[in-house]
């Protein structure tokens, strides 16, 4: 996959649908009972279809397979307790363990090859309660359902040349996204991204008060965009190298910030951006303080389910948290079976 902007309609749409196939925080999305004909598709089949051409990598995850562990931990500043009563967003400190990764199957891709990125992270309340999440910097997603993903997926596999225009008629949400993957700046490093949860959830407080809500991890170092023939030259490792050496010199910190839906919003298709004067809450700091290879690193057997959730914060009628679950779940299972052949690549 070239890194550069491309000028033709079926350039970039082929730039577009690589970093859809990759395209992180709900990368492997699912059939659970209830929202998918169970006769059309299986989590067993997605997850399959996530698989490139050479077949998945035994003993890694069946997406965003290259990844770097961190630990630190999150900061509540306690304003967000206005909003729910989970633990972690009562002021304090509590751990994290989490996951710097690029969406793609393949652990050996070259970071300057892959559109989109991504972090897994589990803080842990006082009470033992987690808040798994799994977000990515693409601000929407391509799809507006899991059976559009589906779809996604199986038409950037075909043979037939045209199945990605079929495609793209079809679900015209695709085009954003797009414009995104060949407009958006690339970075130097995870510190700079901005990391995305697409997904909408529902913070309920102490007095039972519900808000849909979605959050992001917003840097707070400033944002360098590098020229895509510039970051072509770097190291195929560059990122996991950057991020080492920076949290070295110092923590790394973002900012959480979680953005409030107004009535009409739309909360179950994470390809349609919320309007920007939608009010937000700055609820605390996430810092990484440590950076640890995969293979030995606290993170490397940590599904990043994002339905794992304190008492405070739920789901919506987002159908995508629950069938990512579903996929993460199969994905974990096919990777713990195959873990004598990791990190043998």
């Amino acid at each position: 996959m070239s890194p550069g902007p491309t000028s033709s309609y079926s350039s970039w749409l082929s730039f577009a649908i690589i970093g859809a196939v990759i395209a992180g925080g709900g990368a492997a999305f699912a059939y659970t009972a209830g929202w998918l004909s169970p006769h059309a598709l299986t989590s067993q089949k997605l997850v399959d279809a996530l698989a490139p051409p050479s077949g998945p990598a035994p003993g890694h995850r069946r997406n965003h397979a290259k990844g770097i562990c961190f630990t630190g931990e999150f900061e509540a500043n306690g304003s967000g307790s206005a909003l729910s009563k989970a633990s972690m967003l009562a002021p304090g400190k509590y751990k994290v363990v989490g996951r710097f990764n690029l969406a793609s199957p393949d652990p050996n891709a070259r970071d300057a090859t892959v559109r989109a990125r991504g972090v897994g992270i589990q803080i842990t309340g006082a009470d033992g309660q987690q808040w798994r999440s799994a977000m990515i910097d693409p601000p929407f997603f391509p799809a507006s359902t899991p059976r559009a993903f589906y779809e996604l997926l199986v038409a950037s596999g075909s043979k037939d040349p045209e199945a990605m225009k079929r495609f793209a008629g079809d679900h015209p949400e695709i085009v954003a996204f797009g414009d995104w993957a060949k407009n958006a700046p690339w970075t130097a490093s995870y510190a700079q991204d901005r990391f995305n949860s697409l997904n909408s959830f529902v913070f309920t407080n102490a007095v039972g008060t519900r808000q849909v809500v979605r959050w992001s991890l917003v840097p707070t170092v400033p944002v360098t965009a590098i020229a895509p023939d510039d970051l072509a030259k770097r190291d195929a490792d560059f990122l996991e190298q950057e991020i080492t050496q920076r949290v070295k010199a110092g923590p790394v910190q973002w900012k959480m910030v979680v953005t409030l839906a107004n009535p009409g919003d739309p909360t179950a298709d994470p390809s349609k951006p919320w309007p920007n004067d939608r009010k937000t809450q700055e609820v605390g700091t996430l810092t990484a303080s440590e950076i640890i290879a995969e293979e030995h690193g606290p993170c490397r057997d940590i599904n990043f389910d994002p339905t794992v959730l304190p008492d405070g914060i739920g789901t919506s009628d987002d159908p995508f948290p629950a069938a990512r679950s579903a996929a993460y779940a199969v994905s974990f299972d096919r990777r713990t079976a195959e873990s004598s052949s990791y990190p043998k690549q």
